[in-house]
């Protein structure tokens, strides 16, 4: 490995230094890039809601983002295999499997690129009508994929980059990208959706765009290092010792990931179930409560990475300290979000419509979910920690068994005899509560550690 790659694996904080200063670090620029990935999704929610209809607003943000959270959910999922690898590599100062790694997973990405982009384009209509999407909500939600799934090689790619950037320390970067990401959907929905008037086709056109620059300023930066994860085109293939040992890993996280949006996808399909007031009112809600989910999964990013970095290092004991660490400041932040959604929910909701029954069955929503949101730390965090050791298969059943096999046997069973809102809502929380005790409990007991250890020996 080049001195210059050492110097940098040594000095990025991972593997030196006081764990809750460098988590916070590392934490708050993929929470920003979080947010502002969030905010642009969001800016497209409150335009379309304002600018085009309820009608609008509920197949942009509802039916849709459900099903293309499936398949790109599933390839985030399955490209963290290849970041654990990059991050183990990197943290034990193995310059060359590191980029042996990165060019793997790139290829890997634009493998799925093209087979997502075919079943997009291909299936859309079936998808849609597969969870019940209703009649005066189609064509919007028809138009909004297909445009989507035609550059859903860009979404791949940057989250490729990023997750390659993040695996070696370095979060900023990804962070600028998104901001600048975000300014340009920005201004393209208000030119395309406002301006031109190409409602629902002009916000999926913004979003596509936008994403066209995230990729060509992450992969610029990739291209130009001098470290051992730089970019090279003629260097893109297929290791198969190292894509099997990323498959190892990553297929179950894609899985976990399948599996719990195919359990979304049956709550969406439940929601379908009460009407347009209610799909509508689940899209705003979701934009809210997005802000949630975008706090916690940086938590688990970073979490992830650092425990990767130090197991690679052979630094055992600071993987468990980082875990600690990183459940106290998680389970801190989740409550002060808590409360403040709680307070501010029904301006929140506001902003995505002036209908005042959706405005009404949105807050619910958030009543009914929010409270309970600290139940889920415990999942995020420690399924984070183990999959950052390279133990992705037991996290992925724990996942199955928990959460998606609860609520379906809920929603397919109890939603049926009482049909109504608040039985469908509290399916979350009880299943968030017995897959974060199952978690706790392998955590402790499960010897996930030394068979890691093992297996790296």
């Amino acid at each position: 490995m080049s001195t210059m790659a050492k110097k940098n694996a040594a000095g990025n904080g991972i593997t030196e230094g006081v764990i809750w200063k460098q988590l916070l670090q590392f934490f708050f620029p993929i929470l920003l890039g979080t947010f502002f990935q969030q905010l642009y999704n969001t800016v497209d929610a409150i335009i379309v809601g304002n600018f085009v209809g309820k009608e609008a607003l509920a197949a942009v943000g509802g039916s849709t983002g459900t099903l293309i959270n499936l398949l790109i959910g599933f390839f985030v999922g399955l490209s963290s295999g290849g970041s654990v690898i990059i991050s183990q590599f990197f943290g034990a100062n193995k310059g060359e499997e590191t980029s042996r790694a990165v060019h793997t997973l790139i290829m890997l990405g634009l493998i799925a690129s093209a087979l997502f982009m075919a079943a997009g384009l291909l299936f859309s209509r079936q998808a849609l009508q597969l969870i019940a999407v209703p009649d005066d909500i189609m064509d919007y939600a028809l138009v909004y994929m297909r445009i989507y799934f035609a550059g859903v090689a860009f979404p791949i790619l940057y989250n490729i980059g990023s997750a390659i950037m993040r695996a070696v320390g370095d979060s900023k970067r990804p962070l600028y990208f998104l901001i600048v990401c975000c300014l340009t959907n920005v201004v393209l929905d208000l030119v395309l959706v406002m301006g031109l008037k190409m409602g629902v086709a002009g916000a999926a056109l913004a979003t596509v765009l936008s994403q066209v620059v995230s990729v060509l300023l992450t992969f610029f930066s990739l291209m130009k290092t001098d470290e051992c994860y730089k970019v090279a085109f003629r260097k893109l293939r297929l290791d198969m010792v190292l894509l099997r040992s990323m498959l190892r890993i990553g297929l179950p996280v894609g899985l976990q990931s399948t599996l719990f949006n195919i359990s979304n996808l049956l709550i969406q399909s439940s929601i379908n179930s009460f009407g347009t007031d209610i799909i509508a009112a689940w899209t705003a809600f979701g934009k809210v409560d997005s802000f949630f989910w975008m706090v916690i999964s940086a938590f688990g990013v970073a979490v992830t990475t650092f425990v990767g970095q130090n197991f690679g290092a052979g630094k055992y004991d600071r993987v468990h300290k980082c875990v600690r660490v990183g459940i106290g400041m998680a389970m801190g932040m989740t409550i002060l979000i808590s409360a403040v959604i709680l307070l501010i929910r029904n301006p929140a909701l506001g902003l995505f419509t002036s209908d005042a029954n959706v405005v009404n069955y949105g807050s619910r929503m958030i009543v009914y979910m929010v409270t309970f949101y600290f139940i889920y730390v415990p999942i995020e965090i420690l399924s984070g920690a183990v999959k950052g050791a390279g133990d992705s298969f037991i996290p992925m059943i724990i996942t199955l068994l928990g959460i998606c096999v609860l609520r379906f046997s809920w929603v397919l069973i109890l939603l049926p005899a009482h049909h109504d809102l608040f039985t469908l809502m509290v399916s979350y929380p009880i299943s968030w509560f017995v897959t974060s005790i199952i978690f706790i409990i392998y955590y402790l007991k499960g010897g996930w550690m030394q068979r890691c250890i093992k297996r790296q020996g």
